[in-house]
């Protein structure tokens, strides 16, 4: 599988008072989902597991949908094999399986052609699933505001030929016990990642150009084997981020979630965030700017790292890797799941080799507890505080981790020799 989405269950834990609903019919079915991923899925697969005689809801899971259908033999079976061998290992195998499939429609393409286009992976993952002995009950397509089912064998049935509408209402049982648990629905799944990503925009040119300058003067000092001149470059990148981060701290969010990432852009120059890029490449400097996770940093920490992942554009998309996996850290420290996974998300798209990312991605869907973790950096913030004027001593990279300038290499290349 070549997308790196939630392909892990989610079985994080829930709080015992946490509101019960039960859900009667597909179209319940249908209003529910964005409340059990915390968006609307877009151009989606999404899998749950259902336990028990009551069919409670289990580990659940999303991956982009193939754009190409011979994928999707593959992508089914692993799915299926995925969401029960992972619910068999965090509390039982599930009984059965909810599939939802959330495609964008095509061009020109009406809502029962976009349905029928989707048919086939639907037969596939119901296959898949029975295949290790676990019924998919119901798989539903849910597209453009309207719901249809697959499981359905009743051509009398009276379903509309173009999907029956979802209904808009907040008055729905799944809206309000949403409201009474406090869960929040973040928009669609491209609107989340939007917030991530460079706008296209002229100024995609001026921050290249200040991100080339910023590389040809710091990966000189940063790879010349110089310790004295690396501990520099992460003081002098830690303090160009705290003094961002105070900004941020002084300027309130807009509620307006588009608007606020405008009105954020303005609080960052393009030669101030392109020295604060290239020096998060270095894994000392990340993982100290890594402790700005809990009040009063967490709402500005996660406002700054995602501002800065949107200057990341053109050839140094890639270095989007570092801010991206702090924004997620600082969210799911916050108990946003849903963001944390879309910023791991991209950054893994960005560098499947990331392993800060990939670690906490892996913890996340794993339903780990972030506390241990922000417990090491709390413990070693206080130590390399204790040595005043200094930072930890650097870690050693691999063999071969330092040496040449910046040059205008591939972007690849220049990550691969930068971080540590």
């Amino acid at each position: 599988m070549t997308q790196h989405n939630e392909t892990q269950p989610d079985q994080s834990p829930r709080p015992a008072h946490t509101a019960k609903v039960t859900l009667r019919s597909p179209a319940e079915l249908a209003d529910a989902l964005p409340y059990l991923l915390g968006f609307h899925p877009t151009d989606s697969v999404v899998m749950v597991a259902l336990h028990g005689r009551h069919s409670r809801f289990g580990g659940r899971l999303r991956l982009g949908i193939p754009a190409d259908p011979l994928e999707w033999p593959d992508v089914a079976t692993e799915l299926a094999e995925c969401l029960v061998r992972g619910s068999e290992q965090r509390g039982g195998r599930p009984d059965s399986i909810v599939v939802f499939l959330c495609p964008e429609p095509a061009d020109g393409e009406r809502p029962a052609q976009t349905m029928e286009r989707m048919r086939p992976l639907a037969q596939l993952l119901r296959v898949a699933c029975g295949a290790l002995d676990v019924p998919v009950i119901e798989a539903l397509c849910v597209s453009d505001g309207r719901w249809w089912s697959y499981t359905c064998a009743d051509t009398g049935c009276g379903c509309p030929p173009d999907g029956a509408e979802i209904s808009p209402s907040v008055d729905s049982v799944m809206a309000a016990a949403a409201v009474y648990a406090g869960i929040r629905v973040r928009g669609s799944l491209r609107e989340m990642e939007a917030r991530f990503a460079p706008p296209a925009t002229a100024t995609s040119a001026l921050q290249e150009q200040a991100l080339d300058a910023a590389a040809a003067e710091l990966v000189p000092r940063m790879l010349g084997g110089d310790e004295d001149a690396v501990e520099t470059v992460r003081s002098e990148t830690l303090a160009l981020a705290e003094a961002a981060l105070k900004r941020f701290r002084e300027a309130p969010p807009e509620e307006d979630g588009l608007r606020g990432d405008t009105c954020d852009d303005l609080l960052l120059d393009d030669a101030e965030a392109a020295a604060i890029i290239l020096g998060l490449q270095d894994r000392v400097t990340r993982d100290h700017a890594a402790e700005w996770m809990e009040p009063p940093h967490t709402e500005p920490a996660l406002r700054l790292w995602r501002a800065l992942a949107r200057r990341c554009v053109r050839s140094f998309e890639d270095h989007a890797a570092a801010p991206l996996t702090l924004a997620g850290w600082v969210a799911w420290s916050a108990g946003d799941e849903p963001t944390a996974r879309v910023a791991f998300g991209r950054a893994l798209a960005l560098d499947p080799d990331y392993t800060f990312a990939r670690l906490l991605h892996a913890a996340l869907n794993n339903g780990l507890d972030p506390e241990p973790l922000r417990g090491c950096l709390r413990k070693l913030r206080r130590q390399r505080l204790g040595r005043p004027g200094t930072c930890a001593k650097p870690r050693r990279g691999p063999a071969g981790s330092a040496g040449r300038g910046p040059g205008r290499r591939s972007p690849g290349a220049r990550r691969a020799r930068i971080r540590r």
